[in-house]
């Protein structure tokens, strides 16, 4: 398999936290945070109509809700400031603190699971261990409140 083959994005919901965490690396990477931006992504990317009703749900809940997933990731991580943190970790831990704390259809160990799963496929060796750590924290506070 080559690494083109590797970075192919699943069908489905799977597929669909793929896209989103490369949205919203995007967005980081371009410091803009816009419809232009999701229209065009979505246009050169969503091959999976089914995966649409999900990328929309997840764009408004980062329109709405982006400042409030950060604030939780930063008092979870220890030590660590949003701005240090590896972008592909951020991104795909954004997508699973929104899906944990605003979607209540999907169980959070899925949410967990699959974050990790993503961040280990386009993360560093680390982004595992870090993005599971800092979402177990973020779980275990969820059920404090």
């Amino acid at each position: 398999m080559s690494k083109t083959d590797a970075w192919e994005v699943a069908r489905g919901r799977s597929g669909a936290r793929e896209l989103v965490m490369q949205l919203l690396f995007q967005m980081e990477a371009q410091n803009e945070y816009s419809d232009d931006i999701k229209t065009t992504f979505f246009k050169e990317n969503l091959k999976d109509n089914n995966q649409k009703e999900y990328l929309e749900q997840m764009y408004a809940l980062i329109s709405e809700y982006l400042p409030a997933a950060d604030d939780l990731i930063e008092s979870c991580s220890e030590n660590w400031k949003i701005d240090r943190m590896c972008k592909v970790d951020l991104a795909m831990m954004r997508t699973a603190v929104l899906e944990i704390m605003y979607m209540n259809d999907i169980p959070e160990s899925v949410s967990v699971n699959e974050a990790v799963d993503i961040a280990k496929k386009y993360g560093t060796e680390d982004s595992g261990k870090f993005v599971n750590g800092v979402l177990g924290k973020v779980v275990k506070m969820k059920h404090a409140n």
